[in-house]
């Protein structure tokens, strides 16, 4: 079989290609790869990715700059596109209108000037009903661009944990092909993300009543988007979903190891921090026009269930964040290691360790992905060679 020709975009420390190659190291080309992080000076991402892959083929410098490098015609784009724009971690999510948000434009280049036959991305589920004022209009705005370059669309949320991943974390996967693609006929999705629709699938025209991306920044009123859908020749067709997975499922337990640096354990300041982070609260506070309300949250446990699946892993794992994973052991608790973190995700033990700061390690892994979804769903892309 002929390699596949892989442009991997917003590399990170090497999620999607450690996922592809794991379903068959001897399948994929990466003819191209980029990594790039603004405003930082030492390329944490980047020299993690060339320590454990090489530098072949790798280029450390903003998409906008390197996307002319690109070689036509490749037969697979991957690539989580920047979501700190779309998280609901983060304040004042802007979508595709953000700061990093508008990489999706240079997506939107590549597709057109470099004729991928497929495409397969990764964001955060948010993207489905951002903005916030207009729900659903980003992605509708994306469909559109797709349908005026040739492509159709097909997406699905996955809670990594739903299909016996250690992980709660839900992320979109949209995979992209051309309308004029013939061996594309059997959801990539559908071999091993089984599922059952919740509701009746919802259809509607998208082209007809939103023609460009203009007529939809302005008027679009369609509302969110469902957690699975289609988008063939202008018709979307979607619905939310229950999940169908009857194999065996990993729990935190599996993944935490039996010795660690007695520097994890929190300190008894730490441990107050924490109690009152995690905990019930109401608070007063003032709006910009003089108006008081209350800013409240609910409490959660103070330690996380090693018995369950894991929380989504954060950027900032050992801060004073109430997100932040805390293991009981015995009558102590601790952080969960840079380790640790990295088998939540599918990552071999020290995938990061080239990076200097644990810092870094832990923010890397907050922006990686499950690397078992890929790999599943690179066994589905193989079939179509």
């Amino acid at each position: 079989m002929k390699k596949i020709t892989v442009v991997e975009l917003f590399a990170g420390v090497g999620g999607f290609r450690l996922g592809l190659e794991r379903a068959n190291k001897n399948a994929f080309d990466f003819v191209f790869v980029n990594q790039w992080e603004p405003n930082e000076k030492m390329q944490h991402a980047f020299n993690c990715y060339v320590n454990n892959f090489g530098n072949e083929n790798a280029i450390n410098e903003n998409i906008v700059d390197a996307k002319n490098k690109i070689p036509n015609n490749p037969d697979l784009i991957v690539g989580g596109f920047p979501c700190q724009d779309y998280s609901v971690a983060a304040t004042n999510a802007k979508g595709i209108e953000g700061k990093k948000g508008v990489l999706w434009w240079e997506i939107s280049w590549i597709i057109e000037n470099k004729n991928p036959r497929f495409l397969l991305l990764e964001n955060v589920d948010r993207l489905l009903k951002s903005p916030s004022s207009l729900r659903g209009r980003d992605f509708a705005i994306m469909l559109i661009r797709l349908h005026k370059l040739g492509y159709n669309a097909e997406w699905q949320v996955i809670n990594a944990a739903d299909y016996g991943m250690v992980q709660r974390r839900r992320r979109i996967f949209i995979f992209i092909w051309k309308q004029s693609e013939s061996k594309y006929k059997k959801s990539i999705f559908e071999k091993h993300f089984k599922s059952t629709p919740k509701i009746e699938p919802v259809e509607f025209d998208l082209i007809d009543e939103y023609p460009n991306e203009i007529d939809a920044s302005n008027n679009y009123k369609k509302g969110k988007f469902l957690n699975k859908g289609t988008f063939i020749n202008g018709i979307v067709r979607m619905y939310d979903y229950n999940p169908v997975f009857n194999g065996k499922k990993k729990i935190l337990n599996d993944v935490l190891l039996e010795n660690f640096d007695k520097k994890y354990f929190l300190s008894n300041e730490q441990i107050e921090k924490m109690k009152y982070l995690k905990g019930k609260k109401s608070i007063e506070r003032i709006r910009p026009n003089g108006e008081k309300y209350f800013y409240t949250e609910g409490s959660m446990s103070f330690y996380d269930d090693i018995n369950k699946q894991a929380r989504t892993i954060i950027t900032s794992e050992t801060s004073m964040n109430r997100s932040t994973h805390i293991i009981k052991v015995k009558n102590k608790y601790r952080f969960i290691t840079p380790i640790e973190a990295e088998r939540i995700n599918g990552f071999p033990d020290n995938w990061t360790e080239t990076i200097a700061s644990e810092k870094k390690r832990y923010f890397c892994m907050g922006n990686a992905l499950v690397i078992e979804i890929i790999e599943r769903l690179a066994k589905s892309i193989i079939d179509l060679f």
